[in-house]
């Protein structure tokens, strides 16, 4: 059979910090339940419970991705603060078998006018230190606090310890794991904290990361923002300035597409409507397939390495 552009079920996950914004993105959250994340496209390890995207569309619809893809995308709605975190550095996760690189960009789909992210321990901060702000309940204080804007994008190494803040919604490329290292939880209880583990991966003489937004380029009818290159993934934002349709090229690698505002139709023999808060995966060797993308539309694009890619 040929290959077809792919929609999966969106996985809902209830978290404490969560809310309702995600239903502006087309999903159907259950009744009086707070929902922090969508997973959109995951095929993680059957070891992490409702781990693997289903298929939604085509002659695959209902089975499960089972292809080892080496992305996991998500939305993430933080109606209230994120704990401070920290995911397994390469060492830790070289000497732990259970835990894995996670990699991770927060791209800025919408966000309160006194919306943070929290990135980097500020210079100077040892264990001790961090250890006794713990203690203390004073960890913001240690933290480098970024004011952010839509449409903005932050790339955070595995090894970062990082917060994503109230009020911010963001779509979220990362390795796939699971694996989330818990230091500090902003005086909520009843969540497991990892301290000791968490103090394995940070680099406390890591330099202070730098992000400079790049400038959107215009080609045609589309506005293109480049936003980064990383070993594990590239990500661009495309926006049409004017009704238009958009080629579909895909070589020897997937490629995911997210539809982040406006409503794109996918032209095809298997053909994909596709309003805001859609994720499609565009198979390797897709042939003729083109977005139709009226004015204002914009989508994600996330592109893979081809050494990243799993055979």
């Amino acid at each position: 059979m040929e290959p077809y552009p792919l929609t999966f079920e969106p996985i809902l996950r209830e978290k404490v910090w969560g809310g309702r914004t995600l239903e502006r993105f087309g999903k159907q959250l259950p009744p009086d339940v707070s929902i922090g994340e969508s997973w959109e496209l995951a095929d993680l390890p059957s070891t992490v419970p409702n781990g693997k995207s289903v298929i939604a569309n085509g002659h695959l619809a209902g089975t499960t991705l089972n292809a080892q893809f080496p992305l996991l995308i998500k939305f993430l709605d933080a109606c209230d603060n994120l704990s401070v975190q920290v995911h397994p550095s390469e060492a830790y996760a070289t000497e732990h078998q259970d835990a894995h690189l996670k990699s991770e960009a927060w791209i800025i789909l919408d966000t309160t006018p006194e919306g943070l992210i929290y990135v980097g321990l500020k210079e100077g901060t040892t264990e001790d230190v961090l250890r006794a702000s713990i203690e203390s309940n004073t960890v913001p204080e240690l933290l480098n606090a970024i004011h952010v804007k839509k449409g903005e994008c932050y790339y955070l190494p595995s090894g970062t310890c990082h917060a994503l803040g109230a009020g911010v919604l963001v779509a979220e490329v990362q390795t796939p794991s699971d694996t989330t290292f818990r230091v500090w939880d902003w005086g909520r209880s009843g969540r497991e904290m990892h301290v000791d583990q968490a103090m394995e991966c940070i680099s406390f003489d890591a330099p202070k990361l730098h992000f400079e937004q790049p400038t959107p380029l215009q080609s045609g009818k589309f506005l293109t923002t480049h936003f980064v290159d990383t070993p594990f993934f590239s990500i661009e934002r495309i926006e049409s300035t004017d009704n238009s349709e958009l080629t579909l090229v895909v070589d020897t690698t997937p490629v995911v597409l997210m539809v982040v505002e406006g409503h794109a139709k996918i032209k095809h023999e298997v053909p994909v409507d596709a309003p805001t808060g859609t994720t499609i995966l565009l198979p390797a060797g897709i042939t003729n397939a083109t977005m139709e993308m009226p004015k204002g539309t914009a989508i994600l694009r996330f592109d893979l390495p081809d050494e990243k890619l799993l055979a």
